[in-house]
């Protein structure tokens, strides 16, 4: 194990720890200025660097915070402990803002130091084993039996251009699967096109898949390529083909027999190199039984079938997928890395996760912005973690934002917050009960003026917060919220501009 560094211009503190530390068999190095400790750094190249960095605030030779930057660039997931005689608000912010693992008043009582030490020591350990888990599966991450079966199922499949159906719960990762199966193919070079086939209306679908021919219909002003010709030469992904329309099966199921297709308005056939890989969430056997979906597509897409295991047969895997989703929400934010206690560890893995993978992501993502230290701890987690019982299967984003309208200020409070970060958006709702109640009394309130737009107001308020809350859940992406609020792509597009809402 590499040694505990200690930062500090008063010799008399270097030596109490060094000998604390010796006596729980610890090996440290002590350095009396931040420059000694850059220096080391540059000479070492960081490979022999510290396993914990120990550092004063304010030493004649530079600042402690400075030295934390400089060291959080080289080493991210390294633990630093910041120690000062200046027990000030300002200097514990900066140290966290920094980065650093713990803030350490002086004078400190010397059990207690060693104690954080230890626990900086351990989460440092544990970031190790979880980057080498990472590195070993960059693409994918999964060490549980039902994924390892996955695993060598893509391996196996890595040079056939055999068709692929994926089956598994929505927010499992099937896109995912459908991405490594391309990259591990013989059409890697080759374009990997995805299409959501439940979040294209119905009557643009047919234009998405096979394009279409200028004047094909209204708006048509120029000719355009669908998504097959999009994958020419690679790898066309069907997601949710069991919402498929049934008129449209049956042109899909023309182009997987005999590779060729029109263009909506063509009268040329088009030949399609392509490879599909399909996706669904539902059961197609029943639906063939219902008459809702062919059975000699069903046969023809269900060549190989790939089953998804949803999180909750995989608990295994919660951990590491928890490390890489903060460490990758931190990166999207621009922010430093938040560490995750054993307890709140342990808390996520008993969750079931009706929202699968997806919803581990957002709650990770919900966390980088809403927990209020660098280390998540069991109480930060989110509602309906804490209390399953209690809350939507949705995630943290919207745990109870829409149930719970709330009466004329709380509009007003709630319709600001949904307009900045959704993560701010999502903590103000939700803390109000009886909506319903709420929105009555808003509407008794009104109806007793002369106003004769009661019905636009709260309409249109109860739009902008339903779509802005929708927005929230999928970070923006307007498909996959109008798909969660059961509307078209034209309808919210419409709405979002009749209503002035931002983003």
């Amino acid at each position: 194990m590499k040694p505990i560094w200690i930062v500090d211009d008063d010799q008399s503190i270097r030596f109490v720890l060094e000998k604390a530390l010796l006596r729980e068999g610890l090996s440290t190095r002590s350095f009396t200025n931040p420059r000694e400790v850059l220096a080391a750094l540059a000479k070492e190249d960081g490979s022999e660097g510290p396993q914990v960095l120990v550092s004063d605030i304010r030493m004649p030779g530079g600042s402690g915070l400075d030295l934390l930057t400089q060291v959080k660039q080289q080493l991210p997931a390294l633990p630093v402990i910041i120690m000062t005689a200046f027990s000030d608000l300002d200097s514990a912010v900066s140290a966290f803002q920094n980065g650093a693992f713990e803030y350490l008043p002086k004078p400190f009582d010397l059990p207690k130091a060693i104690e954080l030490i230890r626990r900086a020591l351990e989460e440092s350990q544990r970031e190790e084993v979880a980057e080498e888990l990472m590195a070993a599966t960059p693409e994918m991450l999964g060490q549980a039996p039902a994924m390892q079966d996955v695993f060598r199922a893509i391996g196996r499949l890595s040079q056939s251009n055999v068709t692929v159906m994926i089956t598994g719960e929505s927010g499992s990762g099937k896109e995912l699967v459908a991405r490594a199966l391309h990259k591990h193919s013989p059409r890697a070079n080759g374009p990997f096109v995805a299409i959501n086939t439940a979040a294209i209306p119905k009557d643009l679908l047919e234009s998405e898949l096979f394009g279409h021919e200028r004047g094909a219909f209204t708006g048509a002003q120029t000719s355009r390529r669908g998504r097959f010709e999009q994958a020419e030469g690679g790898t066309l992904f069907l997601d949710e083909i069991g919402d498929m329309p049934f008129d449209l099966q049956t042109r899909l199921l023309r182009v997987l027999s005999d590779g060729h297709f029109y263009r909506v308005g063509g009268h040329s056939a088009v030949k399609a190199n392509v490879r599909v890989i399909a996706a669904t969430h539902q059961d197609l056997e029943q639906r063939v039984k219902d008459g809702v979906f062919r059975e000699d597509l069903f046969h023809r897409l269900n060549v190989i079938r790939l089953r998804l295991p949803a999180l909750r047969e995989r608990r295994e895997d919660v951990q590491v997928l928890t490390k890489h989703f903060l460490l990758q929400s931190a990166q999207q934010l621009g922010v430093e890395p938040k560490r995750i206690s054993e307890q709140a560890l342990e808390i996520l893995g008993q969750f079931n996760f009706p929202g699968n993978v997806r919803q581990l992501e957002n709650i990770c993502h919900w966390l980088t912005v809403m927990a209020p230290a660098q280390m998540i701890e069991a109480k930060d987690l989110p509602p309906e973690v804490l209390s399953p019982s209690s809350s939507v299967n949705a995630g943290p984003q919207l745990a109870s934002s829409v149930g719970n309208l709330v009466s004329t200020s709380e509009i007003a409070t709630a319709s600001a917050a949904l307009t900045a970060p959704p993560s701010s958006a999502l903590v103000n709702l939700g803390s109000h009960a009886g909506w319903e109640s709420a929105l009555e009394v808003e509407a008794l309130q009104l109806l007793g003026t002369d106003r004769q737009d009661v019905w636009d107001v709260l309409s249109r308020r109860f739009e902008s917060l339903l779509i802005q809350a929708a927005l929230a859940t999928t970070r923006g992406r307007r498909i996959e919220a109008a798909v969660k609020l059961g509307i078209g792509r034209n309808t919210i597009t419409r709405k979002i501009q009749e209503l002035h809402i931002e983003g």
